[in-house]
């Protein structure tokens, strides 16, 4: 059962029992504490986007959650980055455990990329920005990644680009599986070679 928002349909499920509850650590401490459900039963934990959920401040909440759960529970933790932060988190809520590692774990820079920082005001992005494009794709094959702050701005700054004539496409995670899918097949093969996407959407492209 996925948890996202208060309804008397998944008050029922909780109630009866679920093997499985997904849920925001937020949301699922609104049912904990008016009493329809406990964590007593729970062998597995699971976080996931841990490094995420600490920048957006839910470590008070994760604990309060993990503080009711049996000690001999087995528990799962996954995180796009390593820092001193969730690296605590680790020791805190696992014992014994594997780490498994994909890449390096320091991030840096790639050297072979030109990286410029071109500081500006918001009204001066959209300006800044179809100029880059001009130059940018005026040779073939290029691709563009723009990267955005938020699903709505991700949306609009797509349907501009794809008024203005830009082969533009977005990316965002309140799009479904399958439509992020289809958007990145089209990107990788070129047929959209400008992809719009939020920085919660960055982590998941390789």
């Amino acid at each position: 059962m996925v948890l996202k928002r208060s309804g008397c349909l998944k008050f029922m499920y909780l109630i009866v029992g679920v093997e499985i509850c997904i849920a925001t650590p937020g949301r699922l401490i609104d049912f904990l504490e008016c009493g329809k459900t406990n964590l007593r039963r729970t062998t597995y934990l699971v976080l996931d986007e841990a490094d995420r959920m600490l920048d957006m401040g839910f470590e008070p909440q994760i604990r309060k959650i993990v503080d009711q759960i049996r000690p001999d529970r087995q528990t799962l933790m996954w995180s796009a980055t390593w820092p001193k932060e969730v690296r605590q988190l680790a020791e805190d809520f696992l014992k014994d455990y594997i780490h498994i590692n994909i890449g390096a774990l320091e991030l840096s820079a790639n050297h072979n990329i030109l990286q410029i920082v071109d500081v500006c005001h918001d009204v001066e992005k959209d300006e800044k920005l179809i100029r880059l494009m001009e130059e940018i794709m005026s040779e073939k094959e290029n691709k563009t990644i723009v990267f955005v702050e938020t699903k709505r701005r991700c949306d609009e700054l797509t349907r501009k680009m794809r008024r203005d004539g830009w082969p533009a496409m977005g990316i965002h995670g309140d799009k479904s599986q399958q439509e992020r899918d289809w958007v990145l097949n089209e990107f990788k093969h070129g047929k959209a070679p400008i992809l719009i996407a939020t920085d919660v959407a960055s982590r998941g492209l390789g």
